[in-house]
């Protein structure tokens, strides 16, 4: 079977990053995180001080671009990739709070956007790429053979972050996660560079009350069926 592009955008917290893992590892396929990618920018920004008390250094942070060199890495234990920045792993550094709370806002930066894209689109090239984000199916990859727009309930998403956070040591309020959640949401569908919106060919996948497992039978057989259109 010809290898293809799979493309799954979706709102925060949906199981997004989890599905995509799955998916990947079950097709062979690599994977790429590219929200990942916008934390590790994020990440930096806050290190170099061109983010401060929810305050964005817009020109800073444009200046500090060609220093954020980005790679992934295969973790045997996790059975993932792990992001990189600058030759650091960061992959537990960039799923903190403050990065989650800055990270929708350092997207609709258009020379960020620029790069992350151009980076995306060079890891995707020779297909076999599973990678999602929220303008993946719509941007990076419009050609994509598969796509998925992923949703859930917002309560339930908010259980699903806190319990990722209070299983790595991260103690937040359920309101709090909530309102980040519905703040990223709303930056999500309202910025104007690329926002966060259904592709018309894209298919939805509502988990909410879907298993992990059952949702990557549903993809699988999604595959299986493109396959045997397109031969």
């Amino acid at each position: 079977m010809s290898k293809i592009l799979i493309a799954i955008d979706g709102y925060s917290s949906c199981g997004k990053s989890t599905v995509a893992k799955a998916l990947a590892a079950s097709l062979g396929y690599a994977y790429i995180d590219s929200g990942a990618m916008y934390r590790c920018v994020t990440l930096f920004a806050l290190r170099k001080g061109a983010i401060k008390d929810h305050s964005f250094l817009h020109d800073e942070i444009i200046k500090l671009l060609p220093e954020v060199k980005l790679h992934f890495e295969f973790n045997p234990h996790s059975k993932s990739s792990d992001t990189y920045l600058n030759g650091e792993n960061v992959e537990k550094e960039i799923r903190q709070m403050i990065v989650s709370e800055n990270v929708s806002k350092i997207s609709t930066i258009h020379e960020v956007r620029v790069q992350m894209i151009a980076i995306q689109r060079e890891l995707g090239k020779n297909k076999g790429i599973v990678m999602d984000g929220r303008d993946i199916g719509t941007n990076v990859f419009p050609d994509a053979e598969l796509k998925l727009f992923m949703t859930a309930d917002s309560d339930i998403r908010t259980q699903r972050r806190y319990d990722e956070l209070s299983a790595k040591g991260q103690h937040v309020s359920f309101n709090e996660i909530k309102q980040n959640l519905l703040d990223r949401d709303y930056q999500d569908t309202h910025r104007k560079e690329n926002p966060l919106i259904k592709a018309n060919d894209a298919i939805v996948l509502d988990n909410s009350e879907l298993t992990r497992e059952e949702q990557l039978k549903f993809i699988l057989k999604l595959i299986r069926d493109l396959t045997i259109s397109v031969n």
